[in-house]
């Protein structure tokens, strides 16, 4: 039988070895091939994007029509510290889905500690209004093309920045309106 096993965890298991808290035979076989990553808030950068993916993968699921979520929302999700990682927010969006009656996405941001978020990237305070998820996608391109002084292309430009290919990324410039005229 051929078997391979996919295991997480947020704990040193190789310190755990030796303290002896963790069996040593266990974590050899286990530690094949180890993967690395960062805790969701040490990249906040990734919130919104993971925010809209779980709205389009639960949206479909539940065969809703999701197409905002309020500038309030938006904010207090970017500010939380996300102590479960991406699964808290995965959860919290599946819910949010759930409980959403209408086209706009209503977060229960009830479930979210508020003693402990923080400021957005920019720095901002919680915005009253409604946002569109498109609007969050026009903002995040916009701010990556300010912290490359509107490189696009290359190594060090906004389209590999953002993941996406130079020709994408000036494609979705040019239907959201965006060029360098507008600074």
């Amino acid at each position: 039988m051929n078997v391979r096993v996919v295991a997480a965890t947020s704990r040193n298991l190789g310190q755990m070895v030796v303290e002896r808290q963790f069996r040593g035979d266990l974590y050899y076989r286990l530690n094949v091939f180890p993967i690395q990553l960062p805790a969701l808030r040490e990249r906040p950068e990734d919130i919104l994007l993971l925010v809209r993916h779980f709205i389009q993968v639960f949206a479909r699921k539940m065969q809703k029509s999701i197409d905002s979520i309020s500038s309030e929302s938006a904010e207090a999700l970017m500010g939380h510290s996300w102590p479960g990682n991406v699964r808290e927010l995965q959860n919290l969006i599946e819910r949010a889905v759930i409980l959403s009656p209408g086209k706009r996405i209503q977060v229960p941001l009830s479930g979210l500690n508020r003693a402990d978020t923080r400021r957005d990237i920019a720095g901002r305070s919680a915005a009253v209004g409604v946002i569109t998820l498109r609007e969050v996608e026009r903002e995040h391109i916009l701010r990556a093309l300010a912290e490359t002084k509107w490189i696009i292309g290359g190594t060090k430009g906004a389209a590999a920045r953002l993941g996406l290919k130079r020709t994408t990324l000036t494609s979705m410039m040019r239907r959201m309106g965006i060029s360098r005229a507008m600074t």
